[in-house]
């Protein structure tokens, strides 16, 4: 687990230059990998606050918890999980800050994924660096950010076109019966009740309870009705 805290500077007002736009805000890095980070803090370091930098899920969430800043640059794919984890773990913390995904990945499901989250914009690594400093920009002022591409995806997931199993992963797991299952379980409903919806018998209802727990690593329902609401399944 790699951190960073990195002290502000204070050398413009020590010369009474202007803050080039946007010095203000303050930045954490979280992406794997050092030499992006540090290829990332080269190229906007000089328009923003780079405050501090993680590696991994739990480093991420130290750091943003300790430093509180206004913008988050997220990988979506780190060690000891994904770039959601990393967003709900500081959801969890009630710590406010804005998110802004910066992956290789141009994938649907990561995208709707870390959005559902929370992230206020996804961009590639293909950004150029005034590119990726406007969209901090942008997000540390409530605006939502996308890669012209990646806008698409976000749009046809709200507009329905594409079904929620092919751009949540995890949801993805399950069968349809298993689904169908889990959204009655999360409402509420008895075994009994679930399986004179579906016409099949308590017994069945209860493998597949089982089987959504177990691909779902959740450990009782009162878990299954917190991940389902969360998605907007219920």
């Amino acid at each position: 687990m790699t951190t960073n805290h990195t002290p502000d500077s204070t050398e413009n007002a020590a010369t009474g230059a202007l803050p080039p736009q946007g010095i203000d805000i303050r930045v954490v890095m979280v992406d794997d990998h050092a030499l992006v980070r540090a290829g990332v803090k080269a190229e906007i370091g000089e328009h923003v606050q780079v405050v501090g930098e993680a590696d991994d899920v739990e480093g991420a969430i130290d750091v943003i918890c300790a430093l509180k800043p206004d913008v988050v640059l997220l990988d979506v794919h780190l060690p000891g999980g994904n770039g959601p984890a990393v967003i709900e773990g500081v959801k969890a913390a009630e710590v406010e800050t804005c998110f802004l995904a910066l992956s290789v990945s141009d994938a649907a499901e990561d995208v709707i994924a870390v959005i559902r989250a929370g992230a206020r914009g996804y961009v590639t690594k293909a950004i150029e660096g005034t590119q990726l400093v406007d969209a901090i920009n942008r997000v540390a002022a409530g605006d939502a950010v996308f890669s012209p591409r990646l806008a698409g995806f976000v749009l046809d997931a709200f507009a329905g076109q594409i079904p929620v199993s092919d751009i949540d992963p995890e949801l993805d797991l399950l069968t349809n019966r298993e689904q169908e299952v889990l959204r009655l379980l999360a409402r509420g409903y008895a075994y009994k009740e679930v399986a004179s919806r579906l016409t099949i018998s308590v017994k069945t209802v209860e493998t597949h309870a089982s089987s959504v727990l177990r691909k779902l690593q959740l450990s009782n329902r009162h878990e299954l009705s917190r991940w389902a609401a969360h998605r907007r399944l219920i």
